[in-house]
Parts: C-alpha cells; structure tokens; sequence
C-alpha cells in the first residue's frame, strides 16, 4: 500500500477530524513495577472480546495549531488515512495526544511511520522523545506502542474515578529519540 506522511498545515485542517473507527478489545495488559517495569497480558475468551469506538473529537486547527504539530497519513488520491497530533509540552517529552488510522488501512505501517514523524518533529523542537497512554484494556493499541519502541514508564489509577470508564487506568509510555 502506497501512502505518504506530511505534516498538516491550514491548507489542510479539515484533514485533522478524520472520524474515529471501531478497534477490537481483545484483552489487557498489566503492568508491574519493582524498580524496573514489566507486564503481563491476558487475553479474553472470544465471547468477551468486543469493539469499541471513541466519539468524534471536532478539533478546532486554530486552537490548537499555536501548541500542536499535526501530521496525516496520504492515499495518492490525497485522501488523509491518517493523523497524529503531537503537543508541545513543559517536560522533555513531546505528548502524543492522538493517534488513528482508518480500519481499512491499519496494518500497513502507517502508525509506524506516524511516529516516525513525531521522532523527527520532537527531535527539531529540543525534545528528549514523545510519551503518551493507552487503557490498559486496549490492548492492541498497547502492544502497537510497546512493538515501536516505547517503554512503560507509569500508570494512572484515578483518572476515570467517577466516569462510565471507572476501573480501567491508562499506561504512560515513553520513547526515546
């Protein structure tokens, strides 16, 4: 599959609300720590595997453009399959705030070379790397971020206290330019 990465300007801003698909809960991963950290993965039997979809974000170019880079992913028809937002942050890592491709086009490397992106993106900008989280019950997403590089680097047990979301904690990756 032919694609190519460009980085989303205000000629292009439509492209950054690409709509969000469905992607498979098929387990969980658990992370441990004992001064180094580790997991385990658990996957569900198959009639408690599920999909799930995050609601669309309607992201606003001009808000967001002072404090984000953006970058899509391109069909030769200039279709955008792609996108990854990066924010500038006050730590030495640059935050990966969102990350999706179009179902019909996963498993081609396009989040890989999403990321590959922002290595470069954060690299220019005086960053150390780029972090970001995942639930620990997405496990595809998890993994996808573990095979590319990351590193768990902590967890985060309140933050769906109180939410439809309660139970679940988020994982904080890094990676390392």
């Amino acid at each position: 599959m032919d694609f190519t990465i460009k980085k989303i300007d205000a000629a292009r801003f439509n492209d950054i609300n690409i709509p969000n698909e469905p992607f498979s809960i098929i387990g969980k991963l658990y992370p441990e720590y004992n001064g180094t950290w580790n997991y385990h993965i658990s996957l569900y039997p198959n009639e408690q595997r599920y999909e799930m979809t995050f609601p669309n974000e309607h992201y606003d170019y001009t808000l967001l453009s002072s404090n984000s880079f953006f970058v899509g992913a391109y069909t030769e028809n200039e279709d955008c399959i792609g996108l990854a937002i990066f924010q500038k942050s006050c730590n030495k890592y640059l935050y990966l705030y969102d990350l999706k491709v179009n179902a019909k086009y996963r498993h081609n490397g396009i989040g890989k070379k999403l990321i590959e992106e922002g290595k470069k993106i954060a690299t220019a900008n005086g960053y150390k790397g780029i972090y970001t989280q995942a639930q620990d019950n997405n496990l595809i997403a998890c993994k996808f971020y573990l095979k590319t590089g990351f590193e768990i680097g902590g967890i985060d047990t309140m933050f769906y206290n109180g939410t439809a979301q309660e139970g679940k904690i988020d994982i904080i990756f890094y990676l390392n330019c």
